[in-house]
């Protein structure tokens, strides 16, 4: 099929906003935008399930829906108002957001019974950084700023022209890494990102990045925040501080934590420190009102926090156990959960504690 037909005929599945808007001005006819960042957050196996909770963990956000300013949903992928029309084309950056989501689509497209051979993965490699690119950019362990996007439109229409259906057993491998990454017991599929898995060079920096949100154990058996709390707790002092001027600190350590918000988005920070001050009775982080109401538009502005003595104590001496930190939701589990203890060793692998 000529490509301008494909254009035109596929369903095509776009992983962020600039490309299902590219899409549309290249003449795609169906165009589904799947552009939830599940990185951070829960999933689930079930459809229906991964929905509500995704739906209730956006609603502790302040300010984030589920649809954008002209009301269309962020993730259409199952909306019931989508008509799946073989062949399917999903095009996909390296951006880890847009890996994961990929495996999710897979999967989804199994479900409805649509034969891999009908869909088309179209898997664009990074552009070439500009010349303004910052080193800190270009350092990054991991990013999620690629984007289709990213390419002129005559590299699109040349590879939706050169399109091909992925092989069986890459396209399971791709539904499996999904099915896995939902898994309430997160070791197997942790296990295959560091064994790697051929064709997906994303797993490793995937999991350095989830990495950082579990809890630690040290050799000598004691228990350490995760590297995310660290790095927010060592930004934090017994001032009272926005989230944006911890954001913007001249530091080492905030440009980790950029490493880190580069992924998550940067209204995960106030969520989180949200999060810190309102659990326990004796908090480890304090939060006041900011410089701008909340629910005014400015949610790195609308609260102050500041560190508490047992913010530091936590910070510098360890937990003495995983519940003294607010629970964190992470692809199937839960980091910080008692029913779910995973701590992240030395080494860089996960244990049950």
């Amino acid at each position: 099929m000529a490509k301008s037909n494909l254009l035109r005929a596929a369903t095509h599945v776009a992983f962020d906003t600039p490309t299902t808007e590219r899409l549309v001005q290249l003449g795609a006819m169906s165009v589904v935008r799947a552009s939830d960042c599940l990185i951070i957050g829960p999933s689930r196996r079930d459809p229906n399930e991964h929905t509500r909770a995704r739906e209730v963990w956006r609603s502790s956000f302040e300010g984030p829906s589920d649809v954008d300013d002209s009301g269309e949903k962020w993730d259409r992928l199952t909306s019931s108002d989508v008509s799946w029309k073989p062949p399917v084309v999903l095009w996909v950056s390296s951006s880890l957001h847009e890996r994961v989501n990929l495996w999710r689509a897979c999967s989804w497209l199994r479900h409805l019974g649509i034969a891999h051979h009908d869909v088309l993965v179209l898997d664009l490699e990074p552009a070439p950084p500009s010349s303004a690119a910052s080193q800190e950019v270009l350092a990054r362990p991991f990013t999620c700023s690629e984007s289709v996007s990213d390419h002129p439109d005559e590299i699109l229409l040349a590879r939706l022209d050169e399109a091909q259906p992925w092989s069986a057993e890459r396209y399971d491998h791709a539904v499996r890494l999904w099915d896995g990454y939902v898994d309430e017991d997160p070791l197997p599929f942790v296990e295959r990102c560091i064994a790697g898995v051929e064709g997906f060079v994303e797993l490793a920096p995937l999991w350095t990045l989830l990495s950082r949100f579990f809890p630690r154990k040290t050799a000598q058996g004691g228990l350490r925040l995760s590297r995310l709390d660290e790095i927010v707790f060592t930004l934090l002092s017994s001032e009272w501080q926005t989230a944006l001027a911890l954001a913007v600190h001249e530091s080492e350590t905030r440009m980790h934590l950029w490493h880190l918000l580069s992924c998550t988005g940067d209204l995960f920070l106030p969520q989180r420190l949200e999060r810190w001050a309102d659990h326990d009775s004796s908090a480890a982080v304090e939060r006041a009102p900011g410089p701008k109401p909340r629910n005014s538009g400015y949610p790195l502005l609308s609260e102050v926090y500041r560190l508490t003595e047992r913010g530091t104590r936590l910070r510098d001496e360890g937990l003495d156990q995983l519940t003294d930190a607010p629970g964190l939701p992470v692809a199937g589990t839960e980091a910080y959960s008692a029913s779910a203890p995973w701590v992240l060793l030395d080494e860089g692998r996960l244990a049950r504690l």
